[in-house]
């Protein structure tokens, strides 16, 4: 039976996204994981005290080391941000870690290297292999699925997990925060390494280099998590759940404290964005936004009717002049893209991957994800965000 058209009256998520429910109140179910995670979570004082103690943490582990976590950037405001804070208010000693996958965009590229000039802060960077990372790309084209920026959200965690197995930190912190960008549906972005290794197997033409610790490629499956988690003992550390993170407001300060430049429109770090949010739209009448903006809108960052406004015209991001020059670096020509997205949508459980054993591990997973030993978003992703 077709589910009858219904819009969140609190915020603007509706029935385009798989298992979205509502209450009696017409309040969705990412509404309520967001008021879970705002008492789980809170600001203010309990706010600063958490992170007073996570930092706390992060230096007596540190101590002996010339860095005392790693932190993942990418260009953009909220990795921008979480660097200047972690030096400036915590006085941290972080190592800056940046994946590159041959997309990324030059204004970002600019804003990483002068916020570590500017901070005192070492940066490395992690070229992924072009002929693994192009070609994990046109397999997640030719899968036909709305995710198909897995293989470089893999490569994200691996250099992150990676460098921290190889300099001996047991910190990493992510530039992550439920309040202005919330949680993506679960079919939308479903991460998983056995999924993305089926989709190579049948699509990919270049064999993926085997998994070492401190130099994972796009290897992330169950068996590594593990390995990080409790033989490394590293745990991801989510600092802007703890801290009032206000968009407007960090714009000002990151363009006055670090030179900022805003790439153009939120994810606009990574130019294949522009490829995705266009599929998107057009194949799989997914409009990615709509978890950003209502993120916003709950925490009081943005009106409902303005998301509503700019929901109703096509993203910025997708810029025809960038969707062709990510065509061309995959080495398709247009009517070669045209033929591989042609093909009927699916979603990950059209392919392998480990979702019936991570429903089995339920409660082992919410336990995990509160103790840090994987993001804590990670329980709500697989088991309150849709289907």
């Amino acid at each position: 039976m077709t589910q009858s058209y219904q819009q969140c009256t609190r915020c603007i998520m509706d029935t385009t996204v798989p298992g979205i429910r509502f209450d009696s109140q017409g309040s969705c179910n990412f509404c309520a994981v967001h008021d879970h995670m705002e008492q789980d979570f809170p600001l203010g004082e309990a706010g600063q005290l958490k992170v007073q103690e996570l930092a706390n943490d992060i230096k007596s582990l540190g101590k002996n080391n010339k860095y005392d976590c790693v932190l993942g950037v990418s260009g953009g405001r909220d990795s921008s941000f979480t660097l200047w804070y972690c030096v400036v208010k915590l006085g941290l000693r972080p190592l800056a870690v940046h994946f590159n996958d041959g997309f990324g965009n030059p204004v970002a590229g600019e804003n990483m290297t002068k916020a570590c000039r500017k901070l005192g802060v070492e940066m490395r960077t992690i070229t992924s292999d072009w002929r693994e990372s192009k070609d994990l790309k046109i397999a997640f084209l030719k899968a036909s699925v709305p995710d198909m920026e897995e293989g470089t959200d893999v490569g994200i965690a691996t250099a992150l997990y990676g460098v921290a197995a190889k300099e001996g930190i047991q910190r990493i912190i992510i530039g992550q925060s439920f309040r202005t960008e919330g949680i993506a549906p679960l079919s939308w972005n479903y991460l998983d390494g056995k999924y993305l290794k089926a989709v190579h197997k049948q699509f990919g033409t270049v064999p993926l280099r085997p998994w070492k610790a401190d130099d994972p490629g796009f290897n992330l499956g169950i068996k590594e998590m593990f390995y990080y988690a409790f033989i490394r003992r590293i745990k991801t550390v989510t600092l802007l759940y703890h801290v009032d993170y206000v968009r407007a407001d960090v714009d000002k300060l990151l363009e006055k404290e670090l030179d900022w430049v805003n790439p153009g429109a939120h994810y606009f770090d990574d130019l294949y964005q522009s490829v995705i949010y266009y599929l998107n739209r057009t194949k799989f009448n997914i409009d990615r936004r709509l978890f950003n903006y209502s993120a916003l809108v709950r925490s009081g960052q943005m009106p409902r009717e303005v998301a509503l406004e700019r929901v109703s015209h096509v993203n910025k991001i997708e810029d025809e002049k960038v969707i062709n020059l990510c065509i061309k670096r995959l080495g398709l020509t247009r009517e070669e893209f045209e033929q591989i997205v042609a093909a009927p949508p699916k979603t990950f459980r059209d392919y392998p991957n480990n979702y019936a054993l991570i429903r089995q591990l339920r409660w082992p997973i919410k336990v995990l994800s509160r103790l840090n030993l994987i993001p804590e978003s990670a329980y709500d992703k697989y088991f309150n965000c849709g289907t």
